[in-house]
């Protein structure tokens, strides 16, 4: 029996839920959530009433035992993030890895995730691509960066909107001024925009106003 269900949540568009995804937070015990107020919207807005505890980077430490102790004892949980899939840039990953260690059955449930919408609709290569996240802020930042400069594969990361500008100027002196990229922000949402340029080219058009939403960055690998 599977004690602990990772349930992807809508990225934006609340319909982009799946229907198993709504029968598992329906049928569970419990739901730990990155913010429960972001997930307490989305339990309404499917009139979905379940008891909500919150787990995010941090307290993931703290509040692990207390979780791993109620699904030992019997008790079906489910995992969400604020939007997307839990573990992927968001936290989970170890209570993943404690549950497996304590013998327990995981299962992620397939749904919405920002890169791979960002990744096809760039129109760079998408047969081989590696999954960078978000790029360190200060320490490592350059070895980073210079290690990627090499990378054949498409590119993928994420960025918060006051540090687009930054990222896109890095990236430009370190992998080239030239090469092809795009930046998705506010995916399945309202103002929904993606931008295909130079990395250049991008760096400038992004530095004329304020941005706003969660931005994926895609670029094409080393020619």
């Amino acid at each position: 029996m599977t004690s602990l269900f990772i349930v992807p949540t809508p990225i934006g568009n609340l319909n982009d839920i799946t229907c198993r995804a709504l029968d598992v937070l329906k049928t569970v015990e419990f739901i730990i959530a990155e913010d429960t107020r972001v997930t307490r919207r989305l339990l309404d807005h499917y009139t979905i009433d379940k008891p909500l505890f919150s787990h995010h980077k941090f307290n993931e430490r703290s509040t692990l035992k207390r979780f791993i102790d109620s699904m030992l004892a019997g008790k079906v949980i489910a995992l969400v993030s604020d939007a997307g899939t839990p573990s992927v840039s968001d936290p989970g990953f170890m209570l993943v890895r404690e549950a497996i260690s304590n013998g327990l059955t995981v299962e992620c449930l397939p749904g919405p995730t920002a890169l791979i919408p960002a990744l096809v609709n760039s129109g760079l290569p998408s047969d081989r691509f590696c999954f960078e996240g978000f790029l360190p802020l200060k320490k490592g930042r350059q070895t980073r960066l210079k290690e990627l400069a090499s990378e054949l594969r498409t590119m993928i990361f994420y960025e918060s909107p006051h540090r687009l500008v930054k990222t896109l100027t890095d990236l430009a002196e370190y992998l080239g001024g030239e090469r092809n990229a795009s930046v998705s922000r506010e995916l399945t949402k309202l103002y929904e925009e993606t931008k295909r340029d130079t990395l250049f080219a991008l760096a400038h058009y992004f530095a004329k106003g304020n941005v706003k939403g969660e931005i994926v960055i895609v670029v094409e690998g080393k020619k």
